[in-house]
């Protein structure tokens, strides 16, 4: 389980000053438990750049020189709190990235070799670690490959996907030359209550929404630019996405999209 951000503004600004010091040091200290690793993509000229490490982003002066950097006008921040049994190490560290494209997820898809047999020969040839989450982008470039078109092909992925593991948490950012799109699937995903409880020892005491809607996306749209973050910051002013939708904001006009998703019901709908 992770915490995503992902900003877009008219001219290069970073990490930092995308959210304003304040909250993004709030973001920050929510590697107090999503400590397994951090990550960030930005877009450049030549594609998308990316920088990861498995350390802790609190306690990482790369992370901090990193985010105090206007690294582009569009980019993307990744904590990673590792799911059980996967391993903490720079092959398994989001954001991924491939093709012009960079997905960080928030979630768990199980089982792993389920999903795993849905790649390609390409994609599986393409795996370097052990996560669901690297079998993810893997699955979705192989749609965007089959439909040759990058937008319609992450609707493909993410129709497939919510149907075959319907209680997958879907949650990501996907960052391309032209575009930053925010997924906000997982009405039957299970937030990892138990373990947020263990470490702060009552619901009271955690950050901003990880009691009540781990798994909430929301953004933010005003003259330092549009946002959309995990919950974890108090910072008021942010709309809520709706659930089984993909936002995509268009990195040209910074206009914002919201797609409804028609996916098959499953059950009660969660935050």
């Amino acid at each position: 389980m992770c915490r995503l951000l992902g900003y877009v503004g008219d001219s290069p600004l970073s990490a930092e000053d995308a959210l304003g010091p304040d909250q993004f040091a709030a973001f920050t200290g929510l590697s107090r438990v999503h400590r397994d690793g951090w990550g960030m993509a930005w877009r450049t000229p030549g594609g998308i750049a990316v920088a990861t490490s498995p350390r802790t982003a609190a306690e990482d002066p790369r992370f901090h020189e990193l985010a105090a950097t206007p690294l582009s006008d569009a980019g993307v921040v990744h904590l990673r709190w590792a799911t059980d049994g996967l391993l903490v190490g720079p092959e398994n560290t989001h954001p991924f990235t491939a093709q012009g494209l960079a997905l960080a997820h928030n979630g768990s898809i199980q089982p792993v070799p389920a999903l795993e047999a849905l790649l390609s020969d390409r994609a599986r040839a393409a795996l370097q670690g052990t996560t669901d989450s690297e079998r993810y982008f893997q699955f979705v470039l192989d749609r965007i490959n089959a439909s040759g078109d990058e937008a319609e092909g992450l609707h493909d992925a993410i129709r497939r996907l919510a149907t075959a593991f319907p209680r997958a948490s879907l949650n990501a950012l996907v960052l391309s030359s032209t575009a930053l799109y925010c997924v906000h699937v997982n009405s039957l995903a299970q937030p990892p209550l138990a373990d947020l409880r263990e470490v702060f020892g009552s619901d009271e005491r955690m950050p901003a929404g990880h009691a009540t809607a781990y798994f909430a996306l929301s953004y933010r749209s005003d003259d330092r630019g549009v946002r959309v973050a995990s919950t974890g910051l108090s910072e008021p002013g942010w709309t809520p996405l709706p659930q089984n939708a993909i936002l995509t904001i268009d990195l040209a006009t910074k206009a914002i999209e919201i797609m409804r998703l028609s996916l098959p019901d499953h059950g009660t709908v969660r935050a």
